[in-house]
């Protein structure tokens, strides 16, 4: 089962980036770097910062129920964590 969310668009003009592990420390890279560079407000970032830990903690925890239940973590985690080449 395809989740809809499954990619994220970066600007209007950008292609949909997959949502993943990796993309997800890049663009937390990128926007300390925005910060430090002063093109992107603490506030802003800090909202970035907020969803990336949303994604994790919802990660985690279904990571946690798969276990408890005793179930193989289903195929879309696993292509989070480590998607695709």
């Amino acid at each position: 089962m395809k989740n809809e969310n499954s990619s994220v668009q970066s600007s209007e003009s950008e292609t949909p980036v997959e949502l993943n592990a990796i993309n997800l420390k890049a663009a937390l890279w990128d926007t300390l770097k925005q910060v430090r560079a002063g093109t992107m407000t603490p506030g802003s970032a800090d909202a970035v910062a907020s969803q990336a830990r949303e994604i994790l903690r919802t990660v985690r925890t279904q990571c946690t129920i798969f276990s408890q239940a005793s179930q193989s973590v289903s195929s879309e985690l696993i292509d989070f964590a480590k998607p695709k080449e």
